[in-house]
């Protein structure tokens, strides 16, 4: 395998664990907030879309966005559940 090839294998190897990751969920110390993003500024999939920046409403309950855990309940409209 060329220098070349190995760097190519090397960097889509990262953008999928860096997909991966993301996929799990938030990292320790954080939490998903519901019901207060802007359209278009969610974090990931929701409402049948697959991921960031998909969100059609403000404000929809069911899209979310990482915030420091303890964050969310001191946001006016934020919830750490999904839905109304």
């Amino acid at each position: 395998m060329d220098k070349r090839s190995a760097l190519i294998i090397a960097a889509v190897g990262s953008l999928v664990a860096l997909g991966v990751a993301d996929a799990m969920g938030p990292k320790e110390g954080s939490e998903k907030c519901y019901g207060m993003v802007k359209a278009g500024k969610n974090d990931c999939a929701a409402n049948a879309h697959s991921c960031a920046g998909q969100a059609k409403v403000d404000s929809d309950p069911n899209e979310w966005i990482v915030v420091p855990q303890g964050v969310c309940d001191k946001i006016v409209g934020g919830r750490t559940t999904p839905g109304g």
